[in-house]
């Protein structure tokens, strides 16, 4: 089974500037690999922008925007008050989301060298909410960390920039597992980025060069929408919708409910 490294990757540093230059993070969030890692890329960026071409911070922003959508409307639409972030990374939806919304109790899940970065950086923030360790490929974490949740007040799990990282049968255990914690809740929804398998030139050729940003492979495990949804329904999910966003077509954005 695929295993996650311990130590903080590049794409954490660089997602973290990114969110942190266009107004979706605090400054307290930024770190100088983040930075640097930014400038370094963004020549080559400004190129593939300048030809037309897909642009890392864009499909970011992106996926990043359209979730955050996604997650206000379940919770101003279907009441939900809970939210486990898992791998959430540098992110700062959690510091965002429990700053607009009171009655929402807000868990930010990790590794623990993450975790424990991302608590000094929530500290500098002036940020309460809590971030907790978590192997999301144990079989029995994330049922643990959700025993202590509400059961009746809904519960939305959400992943950024993690499934494509892990192959195909671990991202479908990780699915099942999901779906088997959702469904002991009153609303239960599943959000998160993937990317397809596509003969889209452009979109290998991004995928390959991303493959080599993060040193590790990127996996791309469905042909199309089609075949993800019929994975996610075969994982326990009731329905599921794969959104794309308007603004890039490298990526795809999981709403599923339990």
């Amino acid at each position: 089974m695929t295993r996650r490294p311990e130590k903080i990757s590049p794409t954490a540093h660089y997602t973290g500037q990114v969110w942190v230059g266009n107004g979706l993070s605090d400054p307290a969030f930024a770190t100088a690999e983040g930075r640097l890692l930014h400038r370094l890329v963004a020549p080559v960026m400004a190129v593939s922008g300048a030809l037309g071409g897909p642009t890392l911070d864009g499909f970011l922003l992106a996926r990043h925007r359209l979730i955050d959508a996604l997650l206000t409307d379940a919770i101003e639409r279907h009441g939900v008050t809970q939210v486990v972030e898992v791998a959430a990374g540098l992110s700062a939806r959690g510091l965002r989301f429990s700053r607009r919304y009171d009655q929402l109790t807000y868990l930010e899940a990790d590794l623990p060298a993450m975790a424990q970065r991302k608590r000094r950086s929530l500290r500098r923030a002036g940020a309460t909410h809590q971030v907790v360790e978590l192997d999301v490929l144990q079989e029995d974490g994330l049922d643990r960390l959700a025993a202590g949740l509400d059961p009746e007040r809904g519960l939305v799990i959400v992943t950024e920039g993690l499934v494509n990282y892990f192959d195909e049968t671990a991202v479908r255990a990780m699915w099942s597992r999901f779906a088997r914690v959702l469904g002991r809740f009153a609303h239960g929804r599943y959000l998160s980025d993937l990317h397809l398998a596509t003969p889209d030139l452009a979109v290998r050729a991004f995928t390959q060069a991303l493959s080599v940003f993060v040193r590790g492979r990127v996996h791309l495990h469905f042909a199309g929408g089609a075949d993800a949804r019929a994975a996610l329904l075969d994982a326990g999910f009731a329905d599921a919708v794969l959104h794309a966003p308007a603004e890039t077509r490298l990526v795809r954005v999981i709403e599923a409910v339990r």
